[in-house]
């Protein structure tokens, strides 16, 4: 399922990011990669809000609608 669509406060698994090359790496840059795993904090409005290791990180909705978990 898209990650905006996810379930609020659950870890979720990184299954497949559907984005050219150098997206994806900006993501893995970011920590963000097939089989890692993030908790979606919030998908209101436009952006959305994850927890990535130890960080957070705000990602456009249309971005976020390419990375599947």
């Amino acid at each position: 399922m898209p990650l905006p669509m996810a379930p609020v406060g659950e870890e979720l698994t990184v299954k497949k990011i559907m984005l050219d090359e150098r997206d994806r790496r900006h993501l893995a840059n970011l920590g963000i990669v097939p089989g890692g795993t993030l908790t979606l904090l919030s998908a209101s409005g436009g952006s959305v809000i994850l927890r990535v290791k130890d960080g957070r990180l705000a990602l456009d909705r249309s971005l976020a609608l390419k990375i599947l978990v």
